[in-house]
């Protein structure tokens, strides 16, 4: 069979095995790739979206805005050819000589260091978060301060420490975030969303 062919069967099976559900087209479309990523259908019960994510994504990848990733893994999981029909960058500062050593100098996480360091770069693009979260609480309280404004984050860091706790401080936030309740996530699961958004993105032209 050739990939696209076991992709479409895969999401043919997704969508059998799944049944009934009131997710809208869209946020079917994000969940059934975290679920082709992981074969975890447990994300339908535990993902959640704010009612602005998708549109809030959407319009930040149409108009170019940066992708900031925590992790290398998330940042060479993420589909590279939809994202430069509209010229968005997919970074990761996360082996920067210059993180490295603000955070042993600071005794902070070098993600913690590196999302300081992307503010400038930051508003009105998306943070995609899937390993760190010190990286998820360093974003929240940016935001709270109102020191930037990401147009999305996507918060799936995975763990047991402080992974759970951070997404559940993210969910209760008044501003648009993909994410998922408990201690499962992951880099791979955060580019997947990332993926399905920016096929979205070149395939519908609006988000009802």
């Amino acid at each position: 069979m050739k990939p696209e062919d076991i992709e479409t069967l895969s999401f043919k099976i997704i969508d059998e095995e799944a049944g009934p559900h009131d997710y809208s087209p869209e946020q079917w479309r994000i969940l059934q790739r975290m679920i082709h990523t992981s074969a975890d259908f447990e994300y339908m019960d535990t993902v959640r979206f704010h009612p602005e994510s998708i549109r809030a994504g959407l319009n930040a990848i149409r108009s170019g805005k940066t992708i900031l990733t925590d992790t290398n893994m998330a940042k060479a999981g993420i589909r590279k050819k939809e994202l430069e029909h509209f010229g968005a960058a997919v970074k990761c500062f996360i082996n920067d000589d210059k993180i490295k050593k603000t955070a042993k100098e600071a005794g902070i996480t070098r993600a913690k260091a590196a999302v300081d360091a992307s503010v400038s770069i930051m508003e009105g693009g998306i943070y995609v978060v899937g390993n760190a979260p010190t990286a998820l609480l360093q974003i929240i309280e940016l935001v709270k301060d109102k020191k930037v404004k990401p147009a999305l984050i996507i918060g799936l860091p995975v763990g047991f420490v402080n992974a759970a706790e951070s997404k559940a401080a993210l969910i209760e936030m008044d501003c648009p975030y993909i994410s998922n309740v408990g201690r499962k996530g992951g880099s791979n699961i955060a580019a997947s969303v990332v993926n399905a958004l920016a096929i979205l993105a070149v395939k519908v032209p609006e988000v009802s």
